[in-house]
């Protein structure tokens, strides 16, 4: 089984300046979740799709050897990810090597596992209808009680009368983490612009592992989760 890791980490980034690149915990954010990769010893091969010389160097200081670098118009702001991984899908065609797993990771995953990785792959390979995986975690609270506000800012219930339903009678629903996801080669190169985001089986993680990091007070979140998460059991 060849599986290649392909991690999206491009120079720009806007809500959080160089992103990718900044300190957390000690070291460069890409480096937790490289550093894990590695020790779940599952990837024949990975790659960090980026267009930053600073974003190469930092990560071949890490004996992972970037191949080619990421197309300067595959790294804008509206770039989706799906063209990302096609593109470099294709470039390692080109060269003659195959994978039977392409998986997605992102950048900022600091607090991931690697048991995370390690079940996932077990839970991908078990599966009897085959479709990609995706990482997820619950709601907090069921969806059904959602508000939006009105014009005025008054709150108004999403699903009128969903209220009456308790809790326990609502099905849990979950959301894309966005920490990683993993597709068989064909996958990628039969997709076409953005992608779908239908049939993916579920790998459920706990919030405190899958927190998406958009903004500071998700990345203060993230540190004192990662604290939190080196005290004694």
């Amino acid at each position: 089984m060849k599986r290649l890791a392909i991690i999206p980490a491009r120079g720009g980034s806007k809500r959080i300046k160089n992103k990718n690149m900044r300190d957390f915990m000690g070291k460069p954010m890409i480096h937790h979740v490289l550093e894990t990769l590695k020790a779940s010893k599952l990837f024949n091969r990975i790659h960090v799709s980026t267009d930053s010389l600073k974003i190469k160097n930092t990560v071949e200081s890490l004996s992972i050897k970037i191949d080619f670098l990421r197309p300067k118009k595959l790294a804008d702001d509206l770039t989706p990810i799906m063209p990302v991984l096609k593109y470099v899908t294709e470039e390692y065609v080109k060269m003659k090597i195959h994978f039977d797993q392409i998986w997605l990771i992102m950048p900022c995953s600091p607090l991931l596992l690697k048991s995370d990785f390690i079940d996932a792959e077990n839970i991908y390979k078990s599966q009897k209808i085959k479709c990609k995986l995706m990482t997820v975690s619950k709601y907090p609270a069921p969806i059904e009680w959602a508000y939006k506000k009105d014009c005025n800012g008054i709150l108004k219930a999403v699903n009128v009368g969903a209220f009456k339903i308790p809790s326990q009678g609502i099905e849990p629903s979950y959301y894309d983490t966005g920490n990683f996801c993993i597709f068989s080669e064909k996958d990628i190169l039969i997709s076409e612009g953005a992608g779908e985001g239908e049939n993916f089986f579920p790998f459920e993680i706990p919030f405190t592992r899958g927190l998406d990091i958009d903004d500071e007070s998700d990345w203060e979140a993230a540190e004192n989760l990662f604290l939190l998460s080196l005290q004694p059991k």
